[in-house]
C-alpha cells in the first residue's frame, strides 16, 4: 500500500457537500466551501488529489455518493487527509465521525474539518468530540423549536404551508397562513363530486372524461388517478361543517374569529409523519445505485390539529353521497386480476433502478379485455423532475416476458446438477461481499463506540450528582448518548443482516434442490404464477430492461447454465455453439431477447 510517511507527496482530497436541492442547484455553498478548501490545502503545503462533492446529500447517512468516493480513495491508499470546510459535512452524527476517523486511521489517513478546535492529543480529540455533541444538540433543539412553532400555528387556525403546495381547489393567501377558494380547480372539484354522488359515474368514467376534457390534474400534466379522485372525495377541506361542528374540534378562540352563520371545510394537520433516508444498492451491472427510503408513521385521530378553511360550495348531501358510492365501489386490485410473476422487485428498470410497474390496457375485442404489460414507473417526465428515467420508455408485454424468463429457469431447473453449480457460485460471491470491508473491524469499532457511551454515561450521572451538572444539562447530554446509541446498534445490525442474509441463501439453496428432488420435469411447467415467483426470489433472480437492448437476467446460477435456441427464446449463455458476442446472436442469425449480466 502507498504511503505518505514523510517522503512522499503530501496528498489531499478536497470534499465538500449540501443538505438541500436549492443549495445543490445554486452551487453557491459547494463553490465557497471549495475555495476555503483550496486555500487551506495551498497553505499549508498539501497536494489536491481529488475533489469530491456530494450535492443536494443529507449528513444524516454515509450512504452518499461522494462519501463512497472518498472511502474508495483512502482505500487504495497514498492520501494523507481528507479535508471539509466544516465537520458536520462528513456527518451529523458524531457516531459515523467516530467511525470515518477509525477507517481512515487504518490506511494512515487523516481526517480534518477547517473548523476543528483541538488537536490529535486526546484532549482534543475530547474538545473536539464535545462540540459535535454541542452541535448536534443544537441542531436537535432548532428542529424542535421549528416543529413546535408549526403545532402552535396549526392550533392557531393558521395553515402550515407544505412543499407540495396548498390543497387542489385552494390557493394560499397573501400571508400563506389561510386557504382561498381558487374557483377554476374549485369547479374541477365540484363536477367530480356531482359526477359520482348525482351521475353515479364510476372512477375509471370520471378519469377518463377529466382526461379527454384536458383538465389539469392536481399534481401537473394531464393524466389523473383514481387514488387521487378518492382522496379528493374523502379530504374533509371540501365537506361543509356548521360553526358548531367546526367549534368542537378547535381551540374556542379560534372559533370566535369564525362567522356563526358560516360554513367551513377542515383541513387536518399533522395525520403522518414521513422520514426519508438513503440507501444504496448494487445493480447487477455492478454499479451502486441511491434511491430515497420513505417511513410513514400514521398517527392518531385524536393527535390531528383541525384547521378551519373556506367553504368549498359543495352540499354536505352531495359529499356524504358520493362517499357512500365509493364505499359500494371498492378500489380494484392493482394486479388487474391476475398474479404477476416478475413482481416483486424480480422485474426492474435498467435505466434508474426502479421495480417495473404493472399495468393494463383494455382490448378492443371482448374475448380478452385487457393487454398486461410491465412498464417504468418514471418512464414519463414528472413535474418539476427533469430526466427522472435515462432509460426506455417502452414497456413489455407480460406474457412474452414470463413466457421468456420462465422458459430460461424451468430448463435450469430440470438440471440441478448445473443449478447447484449456480447457487454455489452466488453464494460464494455473497461470501466475498460480505468479506469485503473488513466487517469484523467495523463491528469492533461500532462495540468500541456502544462502551464509550456506556462509559460517558456513567461519568455524567457521577458530575450530575456531585452537582457539577444540572438535571436539565444532564438530560440533554443523555438523550444526545441514546442517538448515538441507536446509530451504533442500527449499524451493527446491518452488519448482522449481512450475516443473515448470506445463511438465508444457504438455506434456500437446500430448500430448492431438495424440493426438486423426484419432481416431474413436466410438472415444472404447471407450476403456477405464484410458485414461479416464489423460485425467483429463491434465486435471487433480477429480470432488467436495458434501455434499447435485451432483457438482462442475474442471479443464483452459473452462466455455464445456459443453453441456446432459436427463435424467440434467444441465447442464455455461451456454449459450444453459441458464443458470447455483444449484441448475442442465435446460430440461426436472429436477434436475442434475453443476454447474461
Amino acid at each position: 500500500m502507498p504511503t505518505t510517511n514523510g517522503h512522499g507527496p503530501r496528498r489531499a482530497v478536497l470534499y465538500t457537500r449540501v443538505s438541500t436541492d436549492e443549495q445543490a442547484r445554486s452551487g453557491y455553498s459547494l463553490a465557497q466551501q471549495l475555495e476555503a478548501l483550496r486555500e487551506y490545502a495551498n497553505r499549508e503545503g498539501y497536494e489536491v488529489f481529488e475533489e469530491v462533492q456530494d450535492p443536494g446529500q443529507s449528513g444524516a447517512s454515509l450512504e452518499r455518493p461522494g462519501m463512497d468516493r472518498v472511502r474508495d480513495l483512502v482505500g487504495a491508499g497514498g492520501v494523507s487527509v481528507v479535508l471539509a470546510q466544516d465537520r458536520d459535512r462528513f456527518a451529523r452524527e458524531p457516531a459515523y465521525h467516530y467511525l470515518l476517523r477509525r477507517e481512515f486511521e487504518e490506511h494512515g489517513t487523516k481526517i480534518r474539518a477547517l473548523n476543528d478546535r483541538g488537536d490529535v492529543s486526546p484532549e482534543g480529540e475530547l474538545t473536539d468530540g464535545i462540540l459535535d455533541q454541542l452541535a448536534k444538540f443544537e441542531r436537535a433543539k432548532i428542529a424542535e423549536r421549528t416543529r413546535r412553532g408549526k403545532v402552535r400555528k396549526a392550533k392557531e387556525g393558521k395553515i402550515v404551508p407544505a412543499s407540495s403546495g396548498p390543497t387542489f381547489g385552494f390557493a394560499f393567501n397573501e400571508a400563506r397562513d389561510g386557504f382561498v377558494i381558487h374557483e377554476p380547480q374549485m369547479r374541477v372539484v365540484r363536477a367530480i363530486f356531482r359526477m359520482i354522488a348525482e351521475e353515479r359515474f364510476p372512477i375509471t368514467t370520471v378519469r377518463c372524461t377529466l382526461e379527454e376534457r384536458g383538465v389539469p390534474a392536481p399534481g401537473g400534466g394531464r393524466r389523473w388517478f383514481r387514488s387521487t379522485i378518492r382522496k379528493i372525495v374523502q379530504n374533509d377541506c371540501y365537506r361543509p361543517h356548521t360553526h358548531q361542528e367546526v367549534a368542537r374540534l378547535v381551540a374556542p378562540e379560534v372559533a370566535l374569529r369564525l362567522d356563526p352563520e358560516g360554513r367551513y371545510g377542515v383541513n387536518w394537520w399533522g395525520r403522518r409523519k414521513v422520514t426519508q433516508k438513503q440507501v444504496a444498492e448494487n445493480g447487477s451491472d455492478g454499479i451502486k445505485r441511491y434511491r430515497k427510503s420513505y417511513n410513514t408513521l400514521h398517527r392518531p385521530r385524536e393527535e390531528w390539529i383541525a384547521i378551519p378553511v373556506p367553504d368549498s360550495g359543495i352540499p354536505v348531501e352531495v359529499v356524504d353521497r358520493a362517499r357512500a358510492v365509493l364505499e359500494d365501489n371498492p378500489k380494484p386490485s392493482a394486479a388487474g386480476g391476475r398474479f404477476w410473476e416478475l413482481s416483486g422487485g424480480v422485474f426492474i428498470c435498467g435505466g434508474c433502478g426502479h421495480r417495473m410497474q404493472s399495468d393494463r390496457k383494455r382490448r378492443s375485442t371482448t374475448a380478452d379485455r385487457f393487454h398486461h404489460y410491465y412498464k417504468c414507473p418514471n418512464r414519463r417526465p414528472r413535474p418539476g423532475v427533469v430526466g427522472r428515467c435515462p432509460g426506455s420508455r417502452k414497456s413489455h408485454k407480460a406474457e412474452e416476458a414470463e413466457a421468456l424468463v420462465w422458459d430460461f429457469v424451468s430448463g435450469l431447473l430440470k438440471d440441478p446438477t448445473r443449478l447447484k453449480a449456480g447457487l454455489e457460485k452466488k453464494i460464494e460471491a455473497e461470501r466475498l461481499k460480505v468479506a469485503r470491508g473488513d466487517p469484523d473491524r467495523e463491528a469492533r469499532a461500532w462495540l468500541g463506540q456502544l462502551e464509550e457511551i456506556e462509559a460517558k454515561r456513567s461519568r455524567f450521572q457521577d458530575m450530575a450528582a456531585e452537582g457539577l451538572l444540572t438535571f436539565e444539562e444532564l438530560g440533554a447530554k443523555l438523550c444526545s448518548l441514546e442517538e448515538a446509541r441507536e446509530v451504533a446498534e442500527e449499524e451493527l445490525g446491518r452488519l448482522r443482516a449481512r450475516s443473515e442474509r448470506l445463511e438465508a441463501l444457504e438455506c434456500d439453496r437446500d430448500a430448492l434442490l431438495a424440493s426438486l428432488q423426484g419432481v416431474v420435469p413436466q410438472m415444472l411447467d404447471e407450476l403456477p404464477p405464484e410458485d414461479r415467483n416464489r423460485i425467483y426470489k429463491m434465486l435471487s433472480l433480477k429480470v432488467e430492461a436495458i434501455p434499447g437492448g435485451p432483457l438482462q437476467l442475474s442471479g443464483s446460477f452459473a452462466r455455464e447454465a445456459g443453453v441456446c435456441t432459436s427463435g424467440t427464446i434467444g441465447c442464455w449463455g455461451p456454449t459450444p455453439m453459441c458464443p458470447p458476442p455483444t449484441p448475442p446472436y442465435c446460430p440461426a442469425g436472429q436477434p436475442t431477447s434475453l443476454t447474461w449480466a
